[in-house]
């Protein structure tokens, strides 16, 4: 199967780990992914945050790593994804406004295309009501009114849990990004097997295959 086209929507100060983990892992397999921000060129710096829970009664906020955006907002045409990718922390609160990320995302839901959406991402399908009414989401707890308003139905996954509702994925947050992640997979129809060889049965074929190798080698060495 050949890799999916995935977008990312982002803005400044969206979660550093919703961003990397994200585009590492699918990449991994084979997927494409284009980071993408609006008024934002390819290439140029994007600011991320890390938030966190630290005994406080909400999150900390802490300033992330740098990125770049891959490609420039300006030339995306959504028809060339097979999915969309909504990463939370504090960039959804702006983008959603742009009428321009909300067309974006309303091709996604009127093409019937796969929308993944983790942690404060949800308020951008806010924006477009569509994406989420009816349906189940998961978001960070405090976006539970908003989806509620919206349509919705908040799902409270655990904070390692994700959820899928037809081709909507959505987690809590960052620590559950291995669990959205396996089903946003599952969604865009990625199968991955893993071998049920033994570690030690492997290296002994390799020793015996060395060695055999070896052995003809000697053989055309004396028939020359």
């Amino acid at each position: 199967m050949p890799g999916k086209k995935i977008l990312m929507l982002v803005g400044d100060f969206t979660e550093e780990y919703e961003i990397f983990v994200f585009q590492q892992g699918m990449e991994a397999v084979g997927h494409t992914v284009d980071i993408v921000c609006p008024d934002k060129k390819a290439g140029q710096v994007l600011h991320t945050s890390l938030h966190d829970f630290e005994g406080h009664q909400t999150y900390t906020e802490k300033l992330g790593h740098l990125h770049h955006v891959t490609k420039t907002f300006a030339k995306v045409d959504p028809a060339d994804y097979d999915a969309v990718y909504v990463a939370g922390g504090r960039g959804p609160e702006y983008i959603r406004i742009d009428k321009r990320v909300q067309a974006i995302l309303r091709h996604f839901h009127d093409t019937d295309k796969p929308i993944f959406t983790i942690c404060h991402g949800v308020q951008v399908l806010m924006a477009v009501p569509e994406t989420i009414r009816g349906k189940e989401v998961a978001a960070l707890q405090y976006c539970e009114p908003e989806v509620t308003i919206a349509g919705g139905t908040y799902i409270d996954v655990p904070p390692k849990g994700a959820h899928v509702d037809g081709k909507l994925v959505s987690a809590k947050g960052w620590t559950g990004l291995a669990a959205f992640m396996r089903e946003c997979l599952k969604v865009l129809g990625t199968e991955i097997h893993h071998s049920a060889t033994v570690p030690g049965k492997i290296a002994k074929v390799t020793k015996a295959t060395a060695k055999n190798g070896k052995k003809a080698a000697m053989q055309e060495k004396v028939a020359a």
